[in-house]
């Protein structure tokens, strides 16, 4: 099932299965169906996964400007007003979205799950997290790169490019353009207070393979009075082990209060 929310160049949104509504928020450079293809079993177990594609990626409407995690906050509360709220799961730069969201509608919020979200301010000062930083806005600032280029220097920040397949660099770079012109994640304020004072269920997911990511996500548990649970084997894709995933999403949705209480 397809669905739009709101406005017309609100995002495209897919229904899997039938059940309790589980919001999944996608990262940068990917669709929704892309990121939480894993996940889809969960579909068969009582669980409705709405799944968007963020503004700017896959069949939502192209961006003249590029992502913005305070629009992508505004259309996840849009998203889970329509649900009568819902468990909210965020990857990566749709991860900062999931977090403010959740701050603005903390009713509506039934659990939270992120996983790597690049909120680096939480952590500065810590060597690793300054230095990504670093290497980030020196590369967003390289205006003459072609998308291929800056997909490489992105990568080079993540991980080491020549291991990543190249079908997959060409892919990305095809949809880079949001990314390149983004909203930078390292400039987000988490609210930390208000996400500490809400009393759902909170997990801050790591993949355990890189210190800056490591450091952020450590930081932004104890800031918001997360648990912090690493997941690895899928390096920034925590998402893509599967089971071991599931079964973390499955305990932390298990801990949620009843619907209406």
């Amino acid at each position: 099932m397809t669905e739009q929310a709101g406005a017309p160049d609100a995002p495209r949104v897919e229904i899997w299965g039938e059940g309790e509504p589980v919001l999944l928020v996608h990262g940068s450079i990917a669709t929704g169906a892309e990121t939480w293809e894993q996940q889809r079993p969960l579909a068969a177990e009582g669980f409705a996964l709405v799944v968007p594609d963020r503004r700017g990626y896959g069949r939502s409407a192209a961006l003249a400007a590029g992502e913005d995690y305070e629009v992508d906050a505004h259309d996840i509360v849009d998203l889970l007003a329509v649900r009568g709220g819902a468990h909210l799961v965020g990857h990566s730069y749709g991860g900062i979205g999931a977090l403010l969201a959740a701050a603005l509608r903390p009713d509506a919020v039934r659990s939270l799950v992120v996983v790597e979200p690049p909120a680096f301010a939480v952590a500065a000062g810590h060597p690793a997290v300054d230095a990504i930083v670093a290497e980030s806005v020196a590369l967003w600032a390289r205006d003459g790169l072609s998308d291929r280029a800056f997909v490489l220097g992105f990568l080079a920040t993540l991980t080491d490019p020549t291991e990543v397949p190249e079908h997959l660099v060409e892919h990305w770079t095809r949809i880079v353009g949001p990314l390149r012109r983004c909203r930078p994640p390292w400039a987000a304020r988490v609210p930390l207070a208000e996400l500490a004072a809400a009393r759902f269920p909170k997990v801050v997911v790591s993949g355990g393979h890189h210190a800056a990511f490591d450091a952020t996500c450590e930081a932004l548990a104890a800031g918001i009075g997360a648990e912090l649970v690493v997941v690895t084997g899928a390096e920034h894709e925590v998402q893509a082990t599967g089971a071991p995933f599931n079964d973390l999403l499955r305990e932390v949705w298990g801990r949620a209060p009843a619907a209406g209480r």
